[in-house]
C-alpha cells in the first residue's frame, strides 16, 4: 500500500512537472525581428522621461535595451517599450515569461486590454532584474490593475498589447531583454 502511494506521488509529480515544462507559447517575441516593438515615454503626456530602445545581438541571441531617465518632474514618470499582440487565441493564457538582466531595479509588465480604453489603463506586474539573466514568471491573474474602472482581473482573452516597462520614480533604467512569451 505504501509503496503504491508512493509510486502515485512520483506519477503525479511528473505529470505536474512535463505539463510546466511543455506549456504552449500563444505569444513569443525573441526579436529576432524587432519591427512592432514601439517606444513610448512619459512625453506624450508633458512630461521629461527620456530614453531609447535599441536592438543587438549577444552571445548569438538578440537583445532589445531598454535605457534612459525616469523622471516624475512635470507629471511624468515612466518610459516604455509595447508591442501590439495580433493574437486572437489568448483564451487559455495564464503567464508572461520574461528572461531580462539589468540594473538591480525595478521594472514592470504592462498588459492593456480591449477595456483599457483611455492611455493610462493598463494591468501591471512588477519584477526586479539582477545583473545575469533571470527567468521571470508572471501569472497574469496576479497582474493589478491601475485604475478603478476597469475590472478587477484580466481576461486573457482581450489582450491586445504587452510592455516592458521603467516606472514610477526617479530613476537610471537599463534593462536587456532576451524573449518575452505568453503561455498557458
Amino acid at each position: 500500500m505504501i509503496k503504491s502511494k508512493h509510486n502515485i506521488i512520483v506519477f503525479l509529480f511528473f505529470l505536474i512537472m512535463t505539463n510546466k515544462v511543455h506549456a504552449d507559447k500563444i505569444f513569443h517575441d525573441d526579436f529576432q525581428n524587432p519591427g512592432g516593438w514601439k517606444y513610448i515615454s512619459d512625453d506624450v503626456m508633458g512630461g521629461v522621461s527620456k530614453g531609447s530602445i535599441s536592438f543587438s545581438e549577444q552571445d548569438g541571441k538578440n537583445i532589445a535595451l531598454l535605457s534612459g531617465k525616469v523622471s516624475t518632474e512635470n507629471n511624468g514618470g515612466f518610459i516604455q517599450i509595447r508591442k501590439k499582440i495580433e493574437n486572437n487565441d489568448l483564451k487559455n493564457a495564464r503567464y508572461v515569461k520574461i528572461i531580462a538582466k539589468g540594473n538591480n531595479q525595478k521594472y514592470f509588465i504592462h498588459l492593456r486590454t480591449t477595456g483599457t480604453i483611455l492611455p493610462w489603463q493598463y494591468y501591471s506586474h512588477y519584477f526586479k532584474v539582477s545583473e545575469n539573466f533571470q527567468e521571470y514568471i508572471l501569472p497574469i491573474e496576479k497582474f493589478k490593475k491601475s485604475g478603478s474602472f476597469l475590472f478587477a482581473k484580466i481576461n486573457p482573452k482581450t489582450i491586445k498589447s504587452i510592455a516592458v516597462v521603467a516606472f514610477g520614480r526617479d530613476h537610471k533604467a537599463e534593462i536587456y531583454i532576451k524573449e518575452i512569451t505568453i503561455t498557458d
